[in-house]
């Protein structure tokens, strides 16, 4: 299962069988890469479609320098010269695109037991680190931002009401709005109990006397490698 198909006694040859075959198995691996991409995920359709001809595009590359490892390397060595003007790709897409590449290298080489199982693998892991709640994940966090007059001290407004439905509270930043006649305070909590945040927001605005108060989910930073 994990011989390569093209490991014959003429290794200069190709028959269109063993091509055939590798790239049926790049190309479906291809589409089960976008498929697992797309999982709790958005993208462009231009880079799905990357990532589902991408196995098949390093494959044929490695299977026309004769299945010769090195040689490949150094051929899609040479295509990473070429700079695409496009904008960076997070931490997730950067890492499917590494495994599209590592499973057309493996079915360039005709080694198709180790494609599917690299791809099963990694598609497994990241499913499970998507549905499992990750060390430091806290789904009461907010990012609340409060509007008050000017005449008002945010210092120590709104103390006693954070100690009472969070149980971490830090003020990020402060600005000025309406020509400098009222405060913007952005703060992060952490909510003791989500189902009183209504609770909450109701004592908020008895003291900055009934204006403006968002709170939502805090903004997820792009992580880039």
């Amino acid at each position: 299962m994990l011989n390569s198909i093209l490991s014959t006694a003429e290794t200069s040859s190709i028959s269109l069988e063993q091509f055939l075959a590798c790239t049926a198995v790049s190309l479906i691996l291809g589409i089960m890469i976008l498929l697992v991409h797309c999982y709790k995920n958005r993208a462009s359709k231009n880079f799905l479609l990357t990532l589902a001809i991408l196995p098949v595009i390093v494959q044929v590359v490695i299977m026309i320098v004769n299945g010769n490892l090195g040689t490949g390397v150094a051929v899609m060595g040479a295509f990473s010269l070429v700079r695409f003007r496009s904008v960076p790709g997070n931490s997730r897409e950067i890492a499917n695109i590494f495994l599209a590449m590592a499973v057309g290298l493996a079915a360039g080489v005709g080694y198709l037991g180790i494609a599917v199982i690299l791809f099963v693998i990694v598609a497994v892991l990241q499913i499970l680190l998507m549905v499992v709640p990750l060390l430091g994940e806290n789904h009461y966090e907010k990012d609340l931002k409060i509007t008050i007059p000017e005449n008002l001290d945010y210092q120590n407004i709104f103390d006693d009401v954070f100690d009472t439905y969070t149980t971490h509270t830090q003020l990020d930043k402060v600005r000025t709005v309406n020509m400098g006649s009222l405060y913007e305070l952005r703060y992060r909590v952490v909510l003791k109990d989500q189902r009183k945040e209504k609770e909450f927001l109701d004592a908020l605005r008895c003291r900055n006397g009934n204006l403006g108060i968002t709170c939502g989910r805090p903004a997820a930073g792009r992580e880039e490698l």
